[in-house]
């Protein structure tokens, strides 16, 4: 066999993948299976599918997956649409996804329960963020679409209820892809405008992709953060929106929107009218009230006999008087007696015979002071003597003077030893009135020095 028949590798790696390319029943590849070892990646997304048999890699691109309705979870059962390729590094088949949704359950539907939750978790839907609705506003923005019939009910339902407030329609995109940035722009510009009582945001019924818009993250937070209060009225009673759960509150049809919105007039007139009567009727009852009440008062002997009043009083005066009086001399003679027993005691410690012990104390003191300075100096200047004596004994010069001298070289060095000494060599002797020069001209070593 020649070697001319023997493929390499990647030869044959490459047409497999000829093969699986140009393979008409794998361009295209429906199969549902169970998502596994799935992780949320930065761009490009690799997992794999599997059943209770098998496994097979799968792959979906970073756009392709940007478009999911929906977030992958492990475990979680698709339908995907995709072809078969092979990697040609590893030799690997895998699933190139194109298209995938939830088995069992619409795209859609998964995607609104996702949102849903995670919205809830960071509190959008909290009733405590719910703003109360102006009972009676003077200026209601309507966002939805300027053809419909939603703008028609409001109009008729706020003019049958309240005429005096101003209806201003913000035309809106509300179904399709540039509805939610439609939507968005208008909430933000009604804010921005900032002179409406009141926004109503509404569009007629439809299928959950007819009012997907409604759904979309950006929307349900442009409500929530919106501070105009906000009526939601998206689909029929039946449906709802995220932005219904966002808002502040819901009205199931915009003509319950505009009822939420505005008070009846013919109501308020009436109700009026009823509290003009019962405040009409209460201020004559009380005006009859306090007239009785006036001339019990008049009646009363505070104003014919008014020193009664105080009666009481002056007694309480007197007592509290005669009282004080009695305690202020008893304090006084208190105080007097303390002030003579203090006089005594300061008699008895005269401060003149502490003065004179204190004065012959002192001058005992300094003149003990000076006998043992006196003393000190003694014993001082006869210890220095001494030692002047004992230096002056081991002065060299006192040694010299009895015949004593010491002997240098012309270094200055003291010769301590003959073994230091050479033959002709020059010596300074020192004595005590001055020098001599000498020099050597025979050593000659004690024998019987131990130094030696």
């Amino acid at each position: 066999m020649t070697r001319q028949k023997y493929l390499t590798v990647s030869a044959l790696t490459k047409y497999i993948k000829t093969k699986f390319d140009k393979d008409p029943y794998l361009d295209r590849v429906f199969l549902t299976g169970e998502i596994s070892n799935f992780r949320l990646r930065p761009k490009h997304q690799y997992f794999s599918l599997k059943d209770e048999k098998a496994v097979i890699g799968a792959t979906i691109w970073a756009g392709v997956f940007a478009k999911l309705k929906f977030q992958p979870e492990e475990g979680m059962k698709v339908l995907a649409i995709g072809r078969v390729s092979v990697y040609e590094p590893s030799g690997s088949y895998s699933l190139i996804i194109e298209h995938m949704e939830p088995d069992g359950k619409g795209a859609l539907y998964e995607a609104f329960r996702q949102l849903q939750e995670k919205l809830s978790t960071e509190g959008l839907f909290k009733s405590e963020y719910k703003q109360a609705i102006p009972r009676f506003p003077k200026r209601i923005a309507v966002l939805t679409s300027p053809s419909g019939a939603v703008i028609r009910d409001i109009i008729t339902t706020v003019r049958r209820r309240y005429p005096s407030t101003q209806i201003v329609l913000f035309p809106t995109i509300v179904q399709g892809q540039e509805s939610a940035f439609s939507i968005v722009a208008n909430i933000k510009r009604v804010e921005e405008l900032g002179n409406f009582d009141t926004m109503i945001i509404g569009r007629g019924g439809g299928s959950i992709e007819d009012l997907w818009s409604f759904n979309e993250e950006s929307v349900v937070r442009a409500i929530f953060e919106a501070k105009t209060p906000i009526i939601s009225s998206v689909g029929h009673e039946t449906d709802t929106t995220l932005a219904d759960l966002a808002a502040d509150v819901r009205g199931p049809t915009p003509t319950a929107a505009a009822e939420l919105a505005t008070p009846v007039l013919t109501d308020l007139l009436l109700y009026l009218q009823q509290k003009r009567q019962f405040l009409s009727a209460y201020t004559l009852n009380l005006l009859k009230q306090k007239q009785e009440r006036l001339t019990r008062v008049k009646k009363s002997y505070i104003f014919h006999q008014p020193h009664r009043l105080y009666e009481k009083n002056a007694i309480q005066l007197d007592q509290i008087t005669q009282r004080l009086i009695m305690m202020i001399k008893e304090r006084l003679q208190k105080e007097q007696k303390k002030v003579l027993q203090l006089h005594s005691a300061l008699k008895e410690k005269n401060p003149e015979k502490q003065l004179t012990f204190a004065k012959q104390k002192l001058a005992f003191q300094i003149e003990t002071l000076q006998n043992s300075i006196m003393r000190y100096l003694e014993v001082q200047e006869f210890k220095a003597k001494n030692v002047i004596k004992a230096l002056d004994l081991l002065s060299p010069l006192k040694i010299m003077g009895r015949g004593f001298a010491y002997t240098t070289n012309t270094e200055h060095t003291v010769i301590k030893s003959v073994k230091a000494l050479k033959k002709d060599e020059e010596l300074l002797l020192h004595y005590v009135d001055g020098t001599a020069k000498a020099k050597i001209l025979k050593t000659t070593s004690n024998k019987l020095d131990p130094r030696i």
